[in-house]
């Protein structure tokens, strides 16, 4: 939602991005000399940033705007606060195919860890933000809203199946106050806007493969039909496969994506565009590991596919594989565990320019998806007396919504209105089937992707249907050239009714699970403050604050710490006590930018009411959850950056991240009391460092950055933690340039966690997480693997 002037402005920014030399990789900020009609313009840390535009050979240099300084960064200032922007740069420098939320793992105050090497698998990435997990942060595409992009995604589409990452334009990332426009109900930690890349004015297109460990293979084609005829009509259609073997047991992740955008301009200032997305997704997951499988066992151990008939006489209490060490080893290891997914995505965007100061923006937008989450149980026996059974949550998500604002410019202010409305419908259903007999010696390799139909047990059953309604006003005024002051709320109504269409008591452990209740979050008032001043050539001071709130959360049962996953027992009586998650968010920082050294430092304050946790208890396969009012949480921390340009082509970056995030209560649950009061929040370290250095000497490029994430607790007591670890990768690349047809012929070589550091990382952080001691939800990081791809265009 921005003034055509602006828009003129980042298409050249954007269009320089082959002929710059990039610092960190895809990081950057810019300065403007002119006033913008953008809200406030607080650009993410100086330390990200770019050297001097060079003129690519035979080729005249490209003009600049006016509004971009020499000594900037390609990128624009968004509209809400302090900012990180992210450029398609980054992907370049990445593992092919590597997902949107990866590529933030080098982004200080960010911790992203994955069991695979491009962090698609949906169900074993994580993605913390100052102590915020990705379910308390707003994800948009395009505008159209992505929902909680975690696995299981109850009102929208995680982000790795929303878009092809090679067809991302750029990301604007804010950390903490987030932005009141945002069409998000769980913007808590900081809002994450992606953008797709637009289609080519010139018909051609781009071809990609990669290949690589584990029988990796990544393939992406891209057509774009250029303009078709004088008033501009253009578009691109793409199609991507990725597919590898686990690296540990058996068994592929399969992940197809289709994109489609078509883009019409009406006159010269005025456009309506078309964003298609199709994803289809089959992985084998991970096997979820404790503590104490992991001292035991150690870090490779997987299910037993294709081996039914181990997994079968595991289930009978026989084990070949040392399970018997553990404590609990029926669920060391299990048949199988799968994942499988479709969606369609759809938004209609309009930008018209009424008048020469008034603009509006809307999007109309719909999502569908059909999804399967399997895994074999050796606790249920199939009706037909198999020892085991497959356990199949069968949920589908079906919602439409709509946004639409005006933006008006009148003397130094801008004001910037409207509306975002949402119907989401989420059946949430869990099924048991029958697995095979087995008799004599025969071999059996049931597929866990197969058709499931004729289920023994219907083992709960929930229907939810959520109306989301959210207005924001906000201004932006700019008292003198190098000032920008913003201040807006926004208001959000969201009402949730539940019903409970089966329960089989013998799973579930309870006569009723909830249903027929509804709950309803409302805010009126989310203010939002922010300053950005310029106040010398070569520094820059920013503030933020804000207050957010989100939604009550939706799920099956015991499978998050949502208030409806539970029975209707403890729903009845927590109902009383939790309220909507909220939280004030406050940030200071300060950025140093000049032509060899750039520094940046903030610092936050989070205070966080009403945290909602999943209080777990029983036996692994059948917990008994309860969701609880935590009580608030206390965040403060400070991250700080320094990039170093000492010759031509090179660029260093490090940073330090400092979290103190305690709870502010103790927890009392079935009379016990838990005394985790002053202890650190679980799941994300005290103290982070990162380090980046690319090296770019005519057609070659090398890259290698270098993470610390220190320990991490894992019991809301802290009794109980995550040991830290390094990781560090390494890339490089050569452009051949032109080759016959090809243009930007481009080799690229790449290594992940290059030492082969052994960690562990969160796989359920809504309910994973013990109040003491240990529990069955942790995964093992992606292990040391290498991959060599080719790119050109044509």
């Amino acid at each position: 939602m921005r003034s055509a002037e602006t828009k003129k402005i980042a298409r050249r920014r954007l269009a320089l991005l082959s002929t710059i030399l990039v610092a960190t990789p895809g990081y950057g900020w810019a300065k403007s000399n002119q006033p913008s009609p953008s809200p406030v313009r607080s650009p993410p840390p100086a330390s990200h940033t770019v050297a001097h535009q060079k003129p690519v050979a035979g080729k005249p240099p490209v003009a600049r705007a006016q509004s971009v300084e020499t000594l900037g960064v390609v990128g624009r200032r968004t509209s809400h606060g302090a900012q990180t922007f992210i450029s398609n740069h980054v992907f370049a420098t990445a593992v092919a195919g590597t997902s949107v939320l990866k590529v933030l793992q080098n982004v200080p105050g960010v911790l992203f860890q994955s069991d695979d090497a491009q962090g698609v698998d949906t169900g074993g990435v994580r993605l913390y933000v100052h102590g915020f997990s990705q379910n308390q942060i707003g994800f948009s595409l395009d505008g159209i809203p992505l929902g909680e992009s975690v696995y299981r995604n109850y009102n929208g589409l995680n982000a790795v199946a929303a878009l092809s990452s090679e067809n991302v334009g750029h990301m604007d990332m804010s950390q903490g106050a987030g932005a009141v426009d945002m069409p998000s109900t769980n913007v808590l930690g900081g809002a994450i806007r992606i953008t797709s890349s637009d289609p080519k004015d010139k018909f051609g297109g781009t071809v990609a493969g990669t290949g690589g460990s584990n029988s990796t293979t990544h393939a992406y084609i891209r057509l774009d039909s250029g303009k078709l005829n004088s008033t501009g009509t253009k578009f691109y259609v793409s199609y991507m496969r990725n597919d590898t073997k686990l690296w540990k047991g058996y068994g592929n992740q399969f992940f197809q994506q289709v994109n489609l955008k078509l883009v019409q301009p009406i006159r010269e200032e005025s456009s309506v565009s078309l964003l298609f997305d199709w994803a289809d997704v089959q992985q084998f997951n991970y096997q979820a590991e404790s503590l104490e499988m992991v001292q035991k066992l150690g870090y490779n151990v997987s299910n037993y596919y294709p081996n039914y008939r181990q997994a079968y006489l595991a289930a009978q209490g026989i084990y070949s594989n040392g399970e018997n060490r553990t404590s609990d080893p029926k669920d060391v290891a299990y048949y199988a565990g799968t994942t499988e997914s479709r969606d369609l995505l759809g938004g209609l965007n309009f930008h018209f320019k009424l008048a020469h100061n008034l603009e509006w923006d809307s999007v109309v937008y719909g999502h569908n998806q059909v999804a399967h989450t399997q895994w074999s149980d050796p606790w249920l026996a199939s009706a037909n007396g198999a020892p085991l059974s497959e356990i199949v949550k069968q949920p589908t998500i079906q919602r439409f919504g709509l946004t639409s604002g005006l933006k008006y410019r009148i003397g130094k202010h801008e004001i910037h209105g409207g509306i975002w409305y949402e119907n989401n419908k989420y059946v949430s259903n869990m099924y048991a089937y029958n697995d095979p007999l087995l008799s004599g010696s025969e071999n059996l390799s049931p597929s866990p992707f197969r058709k499931w139909s004729d289920p023994f047990a219907q083992l709960w059953g929930q229907t939810y249907n959520t109306n989301t309604m959210q207005t924001y006003i906000e201004d932006t005024y700019r008292p003198i050239k190098n000032l920008l002051l913003h201040a807006g709320f926004k208001s959000m109504l969201s009402t949730t009714h539940v019903g409970a269409t089966a329960n089989y008591e013998p799973y579930t452990g309870t006569d009723a699970i909830a249903g027929g209740v509804g709950l309803t979050t409302f805010g009126a008032f989310l203010p939002h403050f922010s300053g950005d001043w310029h106040f010398l050539k070569q520094h820059e001071f920013y503030f933020d604050i804000a207050k957010n709130m989100r939604a009550y959360p939706e799920s099956g049962y015991h499978l998050s710490s949502s208030p409806f996953a539970v029975s209707q027992t403890a729903f009845d009586l927590s109902r009383s006590s939790i309220k909507p998650e909220t939280s004030w968010s406050y940030s200071v920082g300060y950025r140093f930018n000049q032509k060899y050294v750039s520094f940046s430092v903030s610092a936050y304050r989070v205070n966080f009411s009403n945290r909602l946790g999943a209080i777990t208890a029983g036996s692994q396969t059948n917990p008994q959850t309860t969701v609880l009012n935590l009580g608030s949480v206390s965040m403060n921390g400070v991250d700080a950056g320094l990039t170093l340009r000492p010759v031509r082509g090179l660029s260093i970056f490090n940073s330090v991240s400092y979290n103190h995030s305690t709870y502010d209560n103790n927890v009392t649950e079935q009379g016990t009391t838990y005394y985790t009061k002053g202890k650190h929040v679980v799941n994300y370290p005290r103290f982070m460092y990162k380090a980046t250095a690319e090296y770019n000497y005519r057609k070659a490029s090398f890259n290698v950055d270098a993470t610390y994430t220190s320990s991490r607790p894992f019991s809301y007591t802290n009794d109980t933690s995550l040991p830290g670890y390094w990781l560090v990768n390494l890339g490089a690349r050569y452009n051949f340039g032109s080759v016959s047809r090809l243009t930007d012929l481009t080799l690229s070589f790449n290594i992940t966690n290059l030492t082969g550091s052994h960690y562990l990382m969160m796989m359920g952080d809504d309910g994973g997480n013990p109040m003491s001691g240990d529990y069955q939800s942790l995964v093992v990081g992606a292990p040391r693997q290498f991959f060599g791809g080719v790119k050109a265009n044509f």
